[in-house]
């Protein structure tokens, strides 16, 4: 079974994609990790995240490899561990921006369904459940407050040592969601038969357990 879960950043997709990976025993995908592994080699590189043809140059050289351990998912780029370095605001920007690029898109997609054919999924990202495993058997598209997503972010920020201001932080996310909504490939919308859930004022538990009782249903 492949469990699609997808979302704006600051809706706790991560999180809740690998509790709810560990109670059913799948593998967990977190597929953002994919675009900022990009970002990251793209900023080493010294190349524009925005020039599309610097970066589809660029992605010939690169080899990406994840490796899943226990509940945590470890990325390299070219035999290089940079798992810790894919979070910081300057990669997440990157990402956001490479992930618009048709060519990167569409470099990646064979990598995710090729983790995806290893067997039961719980799969994270923005494009899970309408372009990368749109036969899906149980979709979810998780939603929260504009405002809660921003403190959700800033707090993760903070957490991993990247203090910036609550407004930077929010004008940051508010991007991110315009960029991703608006790409002209596979742009942040929810598959049709996508079970929605605010996770707004909901714990990761109620979350999760919402989850297991669809996924029950399935199975």
């Amino acid at each position: 079974m492949i469990v699609a879960i997808d979302g704006p950043a600051g809706v706790g997709k991560s999180t809740v994609a690998k509790h709810l990976a560990s109670q059913l025993g799948y593998l967990y995908l977190d597929t953002g990790s994919l675009y900022r592994a990009v970002a990251w080699a793209t900023l080493q590189n010294g190349d524009d995240p925005a020039h599309a043809d610097a970066v589809a140059a660029l992605l010939p050289k690169l080899s990406i490899q994840l490796q899943f351990k226990n509940d945590s998912v470890c990325v390299s780029v070219n035999g290089k561990d940079v798992t810790g370095e894919l979070r910081t605001p300057a990669v997440s920007a990157a990402a956001s921006v490479v992930s618009a690029i048709p060519a990167v898109r569409a470099w990646l997609l064979p990598v995710q369904r090729e983790i995806g054919q290893k067997g039961s999924v719980v799969a994270e990202g923005r494009d899970i459940g309408t372009k990368v495993f749109p036969a899906a058997q149980v979709k979810f598209f998780l939603e929260a407050d504009q405002t809660v997503r921003a403190e959700r972010r800033h707090r993760e920020l903070v957490a991993a040592g990247h203090g910036e201001a609550m407004e930077q932080t929010s004008a940051e996310l508010a991007g991110r969601d315009n960029r991703d909504r608006s790409r002209t490939v596979a742009p942040l919308v929810s598959a049709e038969d996508a079970y929605h859930i605010d996770t707004s004022t909901l714990s990761v538990e109620e979350v999760v357990n919402q989850m297991l009782a669809v996924v029950a249903a399935k199975l």
